[in-house]
């Protein structure tokens, strides 16, 4: 299977100027690599790092060293050291990332949310659906949802653009069993076109649902 996300020697600290500015390590050495069609299940106890690794992945936060490489265009671009213009449009056209919060424009209705970065209503209309959004709240603004209907709002703005690379941090948190199944569902039929898809997931049900494989995560010390 073609890989499609790879790090290679990755690391990451935080300064706590409020602290004197002690360094803080919180990721060291990493080497992963995700292909086509596979889900990688990041591991390990809270505070390891596992979403300083995804931050890290989609360039929210930028690494100190090593490489993160993304197939985009049938290339290998490592977005730690690449053009911000770039990394721009490596999120437009291949990496999504829906993080367990949504954060939206104001007064913005929830299908426009949904078909903002790429999708067309019509397809939007039927991901809420299944995600059980009823039709009478696609016109208003998700600011007002319970946080599980904004979770699912995430992760159809997610799922809808199709990216051929997928983060998802708690993509089921707030969610119940049957929305739950949904999540499973979407992610195994993404896998199925060939998405390689990374995921934060606490719930071992859905974990072992989705997961290909584990990468387990130490603190100081990350690696397969």
């Amino acid at each position: 299977m073609t890989v499609m996300l790879q790090t290679c020697g990755l690391a990451k600290t935080f300064t706590l100027h409020l602290r004197g500015g002690l360094v803080m390590p919180v990721l060291s050495g990493v080497d992963l690599a995700v292909r086509a069609g596979e889900c990688v299940v990041l591991s390990g106890p809270s505070g390891v790092g596992k979403s300083t690794l995804m931050r890290s992945l989609y360039g929210n936060y930028k690494a100190e060293r090593g490489a993160i490489l993304v197939r985009h265009r049938e290339e290998m671009i490592d977005i730690a050291r690449a053009d911000p213009r770039v990394v721009l449009a490596v999120r437009q056209e291949t990496l999504g990332y829906v993080s367990q919060f949504l954060r939206v424009v104001p007064r913005v209705s929830a299908l426009d949310v949904v078909t903002e970065v790429r999708g067309d209503r019509d397809a939007a209309r039927a991901l809420l659906l299944r995600l059980n959004i009823p039709e009478r709240l696609h016109g208003i603004p998700p600011a007002t949802f319970s946080g599980g209907e904004q979770q699912r709002i995430n992760l159809a703005r997610g799922f809808i653009a199709g990216h051929p690379i997928l983060l998802l941090d708690e993509p089921t948190a707030s969610l119940d069993v049957e929305n739950r199944a949904v999540v499973v569902e979407m992610v195994r039929e993404a896998k199925d076109r060939g998405t390689a898809i990374m995921v934060i997931c606490h719930d071992t049900d859905v974990r072992d649902a989705i997961a290909d494989r584990l990468f387990p995560m130490t603190p100081y010390q990350d690696a397969a």
